[in-house]
């Protein structure tokens, strides 16, 4: 009983100590409903970390594949994860925490407005889906489900009501033993590596889809369009001969295995398929247990 009551007065101290840490960052910066940017920086980069973690865990589990499950064509990241983490948190964290069917309800919208927005913007951007939920209940435009949004549901209540405070605690002490400019100057630099990283993603995506639909002759909707573009970038030699060499086949199928393309008739192209030769992930194991 006497060490529950002192794990309780901890747990209300450092609680305090993180309120009083934000608070303080408030006068000196920017805020977002009350989350400095510069914290949401740090929670983009960590976030957007621990769900490339997931990602890789879970493909691994569920496939006996070790494959890239990243977002971006460098460094372990998985964007995707990181934006959901901070608009969730930017506008559930001044929910109460008790209420549950509360968090559960705005993980619920908020999960899947983001998810929903995030797949139109990669096949606007990007012209390519990264994930596909058609023929799933409750699908809209295979972009979102019922099944999903349930999950965002949950996540609004072990994000907000459990994690993110440890999430703050660990933030804060690495806080304190750095000097503010510091701190600051490490974030810039990871928010500043991911944005570049973003930009040359969105580049090679662009140039790799243009040139698999038309080196493999993928009857696309407005193919002809595909085909100007590929010509433009690709007619020109030393320019083609530096886009195969940086974002090669190889290179683009390992960083991202499951690339598809939608087809005239509406059927999905996989260019894992096309392009079989190579190996898409690092490496696999037989799950099948049986005999």
């Amino acid at each position: 009983m006497r060490e529950e009551k002192e794990q309780a007065k901890e747990t209300t101290e450092n609680t305090e100590k993180v309120e009083e840490t934000k608070v303080e960052e408030k006068k000196k910066g920017w805020t977002i409903n009350k989350v400095t940017i510069w914290r949401i920086l740090a929670y983009f980069a960590l976030y957007s970390f621990l769900g490339f973690v997931i990602e890789t865990a879970y493909g691994f589990l569920t496939q006996g594949k070790l494959e890239s499950r990243q977002s971006f064509l460098y460094g372990p990241f998985c964007g995707i994860y990181g934006v959901g983490a901070v608009i969730m948190i930017v506008a559930l964290h001044r929910l109460d925490r008790t209420k549950k069917w509360k968090l559960f309800a705005g993980g619920f919208i908020v999960g899947s407005v983001t998810e929903y927005f995030m797949s139109l913007i990669g096949e606007i951007l990007f012209h390519v889906k990264w994930w596909d939920y058609s023929g799933m209940f409750l699908s809209i435009g295979g972009r979102i489900c019922l099944l999903y949004s349930i999950f965002w549901g949950i996540l609004g209540i072990y994000l907000v009501g459990h994690l993110n405070p440890k999430i703050d605690r660990f933030l804060d002490k690495i806080k304190s033993k750095m000097k503010p400019k510091t701190a600051k100057f490490l974030i810039a630099s990871l928010t500043i590596f991911l944005f570049v990283d973003f930009c040359i993603t969105g580049l090679a995506l662009k140039a790799f889809n243009i040139r698999m639909i038309v080196e493999h002759d993928i009857d696309v909707s407005d193919k002809e369009s595909v085909v100007r573009q590929y010509h433009a970038i690709y007619d020109n030699e030393k320019r083609s001969e530096f886009i195969h060499r940086l974002f090669s086949d190889r290179k683009m199928i390992r960083t991202f295995p499951n690339l598809k393309i939608r087809d005239k008739n509406g059927d999905m192209v996989y260019f894992d398929a096309i392009l079989s030769d190579i190996q898409a992930y690092y490496f696999k194991i037989n799950l099948n247990l049986k005999g």
